[in-house]
């Protein structure tokens, strides 16, 4: 009987919620009476794939992030470490304590809509291709532009994806990116970058479009509006 790969989850929550134009991380801040970390890791807890989380995180809210952790009985988590100030460097940091997982699955904190069974089916499908994400097709169309804004033509739709999270990948893949870009001296800006530039495709899974970044105030409206549609 073949045994169930060991996963783990780094949910990463270090940004600097510049956009969302206070001085609170949008991680701590409430949606439907819940901070935006909460909804995120009560989807990872339900996740039947998920073994253990790590989070990292900005040092100020490494304290309040205990306190959530408790408050919810969050009961999968077993690191919560400082993140970088990339989001390289964060997952690197999350990356260090993993120990021997065999897949890892990093996720936005700030993508607080996931859904349990969509982390599941991104993870299940990296067990089959060693690198998947979620993600969705393109609705509108996509123009390319010069440097005085006139178009200069229109990319094919059918081929446009909108990257989400969580990206899942086979543990030696993922380190062996990661070791590649910082010897190369370089910072991507998510994971699937990271393992294209070893030469491994990402396999897609379609999520949904109510998995929104919880990035700016107008999102905390929406995102409140998405999860009273959920009942």
């Amino acid at each position: 009987m073949n045994k169930k790969p060991r996963t783990t989850a780094i949910i990463v929550a270090a940004g600097s919620s510049s956009r969302m134009g206070g001085q609170v991380s949008k991680q701590l801040i409430e949606i439907c009476g819940k901070p935006v970390i909460a909804h995120t890791l009560a989807a990872f807890e339900n996740a039947l794939t998920v073994d253990d989380i790590i989070i990292a995180v900005r040092k100020q809210d490494m304290i309040a992030v205990y306190d959530i952790i408790s408050y919810f009985g969050v009961k999968k988590v077993k690191s919560v470490v400082c993140g970088g100030t990339t989001r390289q460097q964060s997952v690197l940091s999350g990356l260090e304590c993993a120990g021997d997982a065999d897949y890892i699955a990093v996720h936005d904190g700030a993508r607080a809509l996931v859904r349990s069974g969509q982390i599941d089916e991104v993870i299940s499908a990296a067990y089959t291709y060693k690198a998947a994400m979620l993600g969705v097709p393109m609705k509108d169309t996509v123009k390319t532009v010069g440097k005085n804004r006139m178009t200069t033509g229109t990319a094919d739709r059918s081929l446009m994806w909108l990257a989400q999270t969580p990206q899942a990948f086979e543990a030696g893949i993922l380190k062996a990116a990661m070791e590649k870009a910082i010897a190369e001296h370089k910072d991507y800006t998510d994971e699937s970058q990271l393992v294209e530039a070893l030469g491994h495709g990402v396999y897609l899974v379609n999520g949904g479009y109510d998995n929104i970044k919880i990035t700016t105030p107008d999102d905390i409206a929406l995102a409140e509006q998405i999860l009273a549609n959920r009942g």
